[in-house]
């Protein structure tokens, strides 16, 4: 009865090693150590000043939050480039007096993604996201920031789930 203790984190530990890395993320980087994530470039026709940056340090700050992955700025395990191909607003629904009482900011991203250890992993695939907010509103200050935020939190978390939890 004294080692019983001992036997079940032995049995437990050879079953977790056994399944390769675990993540309480679903998060599964392989025998990648680092990653990269490179400039996006702002391809849209609405051009938002700083919005590439801004994505770029909400994409590398999510994968630092959820992998053990060390951030590189080349020669990265995992990379990571694309474009901001949308970033657009219009009206959702409308008043009786033809003026917008909703409107919507879509924010669309192109990703590549180049596992350089499994080229079968590599991905090329475009997502995207939305933010309404009230027809009267104006998209500035922090209404722009908590809808950028928002944006970029879906649309982040969706490039993580498709490239590395496979989701």
């Amino acid at each position: 009865m004294k080692y019983t203790k001992y036997i079940f984190i032995l049995l437990v530990s050879i079953i977790l090693s056994g399944c390769g890395i675990y993540s309480f993320t679903g998060v599964k980087t392989g025998d990648a150590k680092t990653f990269q994530v490179n400039r996006f470039e702002n391809t849209s026709l609405l051009i938002e000043p700083g919005l590439e940056r801004d994505f770029k340090l909400a994409l590398e700050d999510l994968i630092q939050n959820q992998t053990n992955l060390g951030l590189v700025p080349s020669n990265g395990d995992l990379v990571y480039e694309g474009e901001i191909t949308n970033y657009r607003i219009s009206p959702t629904t409308a008043t009786s007096q033809n003026t917008a009482a909703q409107n919507r900011l879509t924010i669309g991203v192109k990703i590549r993604f180049y596992n350089r250890l499994n080229e079968e992993e590599d991905l090329d695939q475009s997502f995207s996201f939305f933010y309404d907010y009230p027809g009267s509103a104006q998209l500035v200050g922090g209404q722009k920031a908590t809808a950028h935020e928002e944006i970029f939190e879906r649309i982040t978390q969706d490039i993580i789930n498709a490239t590395l939890a496979r989701w």
